[in-house]
């Protein structure tokens, strides 16, 4: 039985009693020269983001959409032992030879020799381009092992495309996590080969030393485009933890426009509403209709917490806005006709907070009238942001809360 190894990343994990405990991320095998690596076992990811090893002499199939595995799993976090290599993380795109020919690695093919033990037997190499989405374009051959030179050379740069399309259908937290556990050179070129707003959604999942890390490895210009593309209070966040010089001159380097409210969070302290609150809420005039309110609270970029309510203000709708109305509910919004006014349906019961207000008044807030997201309005009334118990729970949780934890393997 061959199974290639790119097409086994995301497929589900079955314990012997039919229950899903996680997906498959990662290969994990040890190279050893010439000969076939031999495979260890699985990198599996369970809920909450935690990254487990799987032996292979645990699995007892590998069928269509499902890896099955005997006895108990160690739920230990993985860590990666010096002899071993993540196949998926570190060997696909790999510049090769095979009969004298530079050739590109996109996939590797597995095989069980023996019960419970597999080789990796076979190499699927391309001359020619590699696109995102497995695009290729140019010759492609499905090779042994021992006909490809070059797995233990480290290379410059070793490209990324064939690894994001293994990895192209994973949340922006499951990616991160994926980019977390790649050596720091593998992870800057993965970061480097993500479109702008791929790698901005992705680096407000990652740890804050992972994030000045990948930063530092981009050039000005382009690390000035992701900030743009990040929330302006994740911009925020991470230009704070920069050093001043550098903070200012990727401020400079942004879009003018980009850069005003990321300017105006960092007036705020850390621990504030004002330092916890996105500046882009969902925010339109009283005469805009609820089918209108519906139709911005549909789009596919605003996150769930945002899309809650709409915040109605006087002209300009853009923070800091003209003078805060009050909020429309979701569910307000859905019991209403469509061509009612915003003005109609407002709910101006619930009083503001001040950018001032620390964290703990901010949660409380939330509790007490069982919100998700609160409007934050300032001295002169203006609506300038709004939290959301997303930016609550981020300052609520330890500070080392997307690091790993205590690592090792499963016996």
């Amino acid at each position: 039985m061959r199974v290639f190894i790119a097409r086994l990343a995301g497929t589900p994990v079955f314990d012997p009693a039919g229950d899903q405990i996680g997906r498959v991320r990662d290969i994990v095998a040890g190279l050893r020269g010439t000969a076939p690596p031999a495979v260890h076992g699985m990198v599996i990811e369970m809920q909450p983001r935690r990254r487990v090893f799987l032996p292979i002499t645990r699995v007892r199939g590998i069928e269509a959409g499902a890896v099955i595995f005997t006895g108990k799993i160690n739920t230990r976090r993985f860590e990666q032992r010096a002899a071993e290599t993540l196949v998926i993380g570190e060997l696909l795109d790999l510049t090769v030879e095979v009969a004298d020919t530079r050739m590109t690695v996109f996939d590797l093919g597995m095989e069980e020799v023996r019960p419970s033990q597999w080789l990796i037997t076979k190499v699927a190499v391309l001359k020619g381009a590699i696109g995102l989405g497995l695009r290729r374009r140019g010759e492609t051959r499905i090779v042994d092992w021992g006909e490809v030179k070059g797995f233990g050379v480290v290379q410059g740069d070793q490209g990324a495309a064939s690894l994001l399309a293994a990895f192209e259908s994973l949340r922006a937290a499951d990616l991160a996590t994926a980019l977390h556990s790649l050596p720091g050179k593998r992870r800057g070129e993965v970061a480097a080969a993500l479109n702008d707003d791929r790698l901005a959604d992705v680096l407000e999942e990652l740890p804050e030393s992972d994030q000045i890390d990948i930063l530092g490895v981009l050039e000005a210009e382009r690390a000035a485009d992701v900030l743009e593309a990040m929330n302006p209070d994740d911009a925020a966040d991470l230009l704070q933890d920069l050093p001043a010089e550098q903070a200012e001159a990727l401020l400079t380097l942004m879009e003018p426009r980009e850069a005003a409210p990321v300017r105006r969070l960092l007036t705020y302290e850390e621990d504030t509403a004002g330092g916890m609150m996105t500046s882009e809420p969902v925010i339109l005039p009283p005469t805009a209709t609820v089918a209108e309110a519906l139709a911005h609270i549909r789009q596919q970029e605003v996150p769930p917490p945002m899309a809650a309510q709409v915040y109605v203000t006087r002209a300009p709708t853009e923070t800091p806005t003209g003078s805060y109305l009050g909020m429309a509910h979701f569910q307000r919004l859905l019991r209403d006709p469509p061509s009612t006014l915003l003005g109609a349906v407002l709910d101006d019961s619930i009083d503001p907070i001040k950018p001032e207000l620390r964290l703990p008044e901010v949660t409380s807030y939330l509790a007490t009238y069982n919100l998700v997201a609160a409007p934050v309005v300032d001295e002169l009334g203006r609506l300038v942001g709004a939290v959301t118990v997303d930016d609550v729970l981020d300052h609520l949780l330890p500070d080392d809360w997307r690091e790993p934890d205590e690592a090792g393997h499963g016996d």
